[in-house]
């Protein structure tokens, strides 16, 4: 049996209304006992007007939207309670159903309610939070996708596929008897795993891609003192974040900020300039910005265009080349390399260094409007289940039995299924007697 859980499920700000939510088996029940109205006999979704009220006290006149389950997003009995929008009645009202057999919900539960009943699945859980968190219109739409499904469909057929190859090689395992079925043999498992092994790349690159639209990447601004890593900053913000001065060393530490472009939000790091310096607290600022640029996604290093490179420079390219910086020249009206890529940031004209962090960055248009599995855990499982199925070949071109072979596809198969939350649910004898007629 499910408890009736209850949260409000809008800010605790004042506002024209406020939404109280509810979900569980006794739920209609829980209502009714602080309702003016009675909800138990209620057989469909319906539309109620009535009050709330806490023994002989009114709290406030309410709208009820009633959610029969399983036609509702837990799956179960819902109310939403619509009321006033002042954090004391919403208050008043969460305590009153708390008094009258519901408990406070936890974060999360209702969506958690909502995957166990199997209204979505982890991967649409997981693009619900995502949606509420993100920053771009980008973001936001590609999560839409995944909270819709589409994503999940993506990763569907790897499901089959494996299922298929595991439920064939159980049977020809289990029932050799059974001539008329289709042998599982070393060729094909190599052969299946290659196909696989493609896919799982194409969904692995294009969920990288989205991960960047979904979660913005680091970049670190680096360069020796005063050739305009500040004002760069500033362009890409739009707005004087830094202190800008003619002075080496204005910057004793890293500045962060974060910059919308074309629908990449970018983390930048302005650094500290590199170089050597007895000054302890200027150096505490050094070495976190040799931090920054170990954990940045993109390092620029700007180089002051209007002068030759001098050992500073040099060495800071040296330092920085195991990253593949972007490389660009500031002050480019006066830039004495024309040939390079040039901007002006103190000008705010920084365009070319824009499109070679897209182009470094690797997304095309398609990228923003493509379903994508598009977080941490989704692309580890599914670099997990490559692995396996390079195991899985490898095994099988040095002629391992077929039940060995099959442990690393089983081990795909897993991974597979954590991605959608179903790694609980494996039973191969629905998916042996769902395709074929053994035992008959």
């Amino acid at each position: 049996m499910f408890e009736t859980i209850v949260a409000l499920a809008t800010a605790p700000i004042k506002a024209a209304l406020s939404i109280i939510r509810l979900s569980g088996d006794d739920v209609l029940d829980v209502v009714s006992k602080c309702c003016s109205k009675d909800l138990r006999n209620i057989k469909e979704r319906t539309i109620l007007y009535a009050s709330i009220v806490n023994k002989d006290e009114k709290i406030d006149d309410v709208v009820l939207l009633v959610y029969k389950g399983p036609k509702s997003f837990t799956g179960e009995d819902s109310v939403e309670i619509i009321c006033h929008g002042s954090p004391l009645i919403s208050k008043q009202i969460v305590e009153t159903c708390i008094a009258n057999g519901a408990r406070m919900a936890t974060n999360g539960e209702f969506s958690s309610r909502a995957f166990m009943h199997n209204k979505i699945d982890l991967v649409q859980a997981e693009a619900i939070n995502d949606v509420i968190n993100a920053t771009t219109k980008e973001a936001k739409n590609l999560n839409l996708l995944s909270l819709d499904g589409k994503t999940s469909d993506l990763i569907r057929p790897v499901k089959t596929k494996l299922a298929d190859i595991l439920s064939l090689i159980e049977v020809n395992i289990d029932y050799p008897e059974y001539e008329d079925i289709e042998v599982a043999n070393k060729d094909m498992i190599i052969k299946v795993s290659d196909e696989l092994i493609n896919q799982i790349d194409t969904l692995i690159d294009d969920g990288e891609k989205a991960q960047i639209i979904n979660e913005g990447v680091k970049v670190a601004i680096v360069g020796k003192p005063n050739v305009g890593k500040s004002s760069l900053l500033n362009a890409f913000l739009g707005e004087d974040r830094a202190i800008v001065t003619d002075i080496a060393g204005t910057t004793r530490d890293v500045i962060e900020g974060h910059a919308n472009i074309d629908g990449i939000v970018l983390h930048l790091f302005d650094t500290a300039g590199i170089h050597e310096s007895n000054d302890k607290i200027e150096s505490i600022g050094i070495e976190r910005s040799k931090k920054t640029i170990k954990d940045a996604d993109v390092v620029i290093v700007v180089l002051d265009g209007s002068k030759e490179l001098e050992v500073e420079d040099k060495n800071i390219l040296e330092y920085t080349k195991e990253f593949n910086p972007i490389v660009v020249y500031n002050k480019a009206d006066i830039n004495l390399n024309k040939d390079k890529l040039s901007i002006s940031a103190l000008n705010g004209d920084i365009k070319p260094l824009i499109n070679k962090i897209k182009e470094v960055i690797g997304l095309d248009e398609k990228s923003f409007s493509k379903p994508a599995l598009n977080n941490t855990r989704q692309i580890g499982l599914l670099k997990k289940a490559k692995e396996s199925l390079i195991t899985a070949k490898k095994d099988a071109e040095n002629n391992l039995t077929i039940d060995l072979v099959s442990t690393s596809i089983f081990e795909a198969y897993q991974s597979i299924l954590e991605i959608l939350g179903e790694a609980n649910q494996i039973d191969l004898s629905k998916e042996i007697f769902a395709r074929f007629c053994v035992g008959k």
